[in-house]
């Protein structure tokens, strides 16, 4: 063992080394700091008087499976020059910390394919020191997003945890990274984040959300410049809940036992795409089947897959050709849940449209919004929601992989 060693291999530079012991299974090297390398902590002068010393431990990175650690004196120094007294300034550790930054460094490495409790348990330390050692950095790079060139966005909530809560997320279609998470939903969630848009000076050329009023308003509000895209998941979700409500409407008012055991069942079939329908399992005959039987329903359904067709156009002019034509169709039938679906269409049509400018969605952010539910499940609780909030920012620097 040489102070080479502990220079190549631990890092440690400017310190000499002193000794090795052994003690349970642990490896403990006494080190000191090279005596001409003593200055004032405060002012770096050499001008110095020794004021006694103080010996600590620090835990650094495992050799295999055995723990290592440093011992060393420090000394309290006093500055001729400056006047203060202190404690001479170490390079390899941060202030009231017991381990290393080398040590920190192999955690973080950890972190990227190992859970905390497993890193804890691998190095045996605490869950909290792991988790200090993450937040630490988390807070470092990813606390204060930059927000200046942001040109397309997505908003949407996210409910964590029981109680209705929730939080809002704001995403950055281009790199795929949230840039604002908000407490609570609506428009008051975001007011923090239009202030920060300000101050950066960004220019937002589309956002994608969904037909939510209080969000329009906000969107409008402070960035009136801006074109709003309406997500047409969300509009397709939309009719698809106003379609099962029919469903269930129909099936409550028809007397009609065979129409009703025909009926039984369909809520999932007439919400899945035609080409989803698995022929095994026999659900595309037993869709046609309610369908020849409810002519209401047959009607409903198939004007959900012609407002399908809205998105799949040439161009903005044949798109906008379609959508009058579905709002005038479904305007004219007798089916109220049909004529109340065309009002709203009609009073969001240049939202619709906008997708042929900016073809935008909130898709992205619904896949980020299940990486987080997923993170949420791996934690067992939500412990610290700063923490939380950080590992959401840092959410799109992680990699899924299958194990196995």
């Amino acid at each position: 063992m040489s102070t080479s060693f502990i220079y190549h291999a631990l890092g440690l530079v400017g310190y000499q080394y002193l000794g090795t012991k052994y003690k349970d299974g642990n490896i403990i090297f006494f080190i000191q700091t090279n005596p001409n390398k003593l200055c004032c902590a405060h002012c770096e002068s050499k001008n110095i008087i020794r004021r006694g010393s103080v010996y600590r431990t620090f835990k650094t990175v495992p050799i295999g499976k055995k723990m290592i650690f440093l011992v060393m004196k420090i000394q309290r120094i006093k500055c001729l020059d400056c006047g203060y007294i202190r404690q001479e300034k170490l390079s390899f550790a941060d202030p009231k910390k017991s381990y290393t930054k080398v040590f920190e460094r192999y955690v973080l490495e950890l972190l990227n394919y190992m859970t905390i409790k497993d890193v804890a348990t691998h190095l045996a330390i605490s869950w909290d020191t792991v988790k200090n050692i993450q937040k630490k950095y988390l807070h470092k790079h990813f606390r204060k997003p930059k927000l200046k060139y942001l040109k397309l966005l997505a908003i949407d909530e996210i409910s964590i945890g029981k109680r209705h809560k929730y939080l809002t997320v704001v995403l950055d279609l281009l790199t795929g990274a949230v840039v604002f998470i908000g407490d609570g939903k609506g428009a008051d969630s975001l007011i923090p984040f239009w202030k920060k848009l300000k101050c950066a000076g960004a220019h937002i050329k589309a956002i994608a959300i969904d037909m939510s009023p209080a969000y329009i308003r906000a969107v409008q509000t402070n960035l009136p410049n801006t074109i709003i895209v309406f997500d047409h998941f969300h509009i397709i979700k939309y009719y698809n809940d106003k379609l099962s409500n029919l469903r269930r409407k129909l099936y409550h008012e028809t007397t009609n036992l065979f129409d009703k055991k025909v009926l039984k069942g369909t809520r999932w079939l007439l919400l899945k795409n035609p080409e989803n329908l698995d022929d095994s399992k026999n659900e595309r005959l037993h869709l046609q089947q309610a369908l020849q039987i409810n002519k209401p329903l047959a009607t409903a359904y198939y004007m959900k897959e012609d407002l399908r067709l809205l998105w799949l156009q040439e161009n903005k002019q044949e798109a906008e050709k379609h959508l009058n034509h579905w709002i005038a169709k479904a305007s004219c039938c007798d089916i109220s849940m049909l004529r109340k679906f065309a009002k709203t269409l009609s009073a969001h049509q240049s939202g619709i449209l906008a997708y042929y400018d900016y073809p935008i969605s909130t898709g992205p952010l619904e896949g980020f919004n299940n990486k987080i539910k997923t993170m949420q499940r791996q934690s067992y609780g939500l412990r610290d929601k700063e923490f939380f909030k950080l590992k959401i920012f840092a959410l799109h620097k992680t990699k899924y992989a299958l194990i196995g």
